[in-house]
């Protein structure tokens, strides 16, 4: 297998959890994507219409900053990228780490964790924000019961 790098983004810890799992399960390196200001519980509040999570995820173009940028992408032939499931889909900041490193000629592997949503067509609506020779694959959702048998075999059936 080529190197590996699990990046993820969690706003609760739960993605994080699946990321170490992922990660151990890889034996890759992890990074985690931080916003440059970090979510607070009413921020998360999707039944508010005017929390941030809300007015970000209304709004397609909405790339909230990022607390660093010092993923060493280029020393990684394969990057997993995780995040909570919002609106079903991955959250904006997502688009913004993306858009935010040269992944050409890399594998992106998508993972999320979910409380009832799939993962949809998240690898579609992320490809903008990644080179045309970028290869992005949809992935799965990965909750806090996936074994790390599980997660071996699906790593395995992954053409990277």
């Amino acid at each position: 297998m080529s190197k590996v790098l699990v990046t993820y983004f969690s706003a609760s810890g739960v993605t994080a959890q699946a990321a170490k799992n992922l990660a151990e399960a890889a034996v890759a390196d992890l990074y985690e994507i931080k916003p440059a200001v970090p979510y607070t519980s009413a921020d998360l509040n999707w039944r508010d219409k005017q929390s941030r999570s809300s007015v970000e995820m209304n709004d397609k173009s909405s790339r909230p900053a990022l607390a660093d940028t010092n993923a060493n992408i280029s020393d990684y032939d394969t990057i997993f990228v995780g995040f909570p499931v919002w609106w079903y889909t991955a959250p904006t900041i997502i688009n913004t780490f993306l858009e935010s490193y040269d992944f050409s000629g890399k594998t992106i592997v998508l993972f999320a964790t979910s409380g009832g949503s799939g993962i949809g067509g998240t690898a579609k609506a992320l490809k903008a924000s990644v080179s045309d020779d970028t290869k992005l694959i949809e992935g799965k959702v990965l909750n806090r019961g996936t074994s790390a048998a599980a997660l071996k075999d699906w790593i395995s059936s992954l053409v990277i």
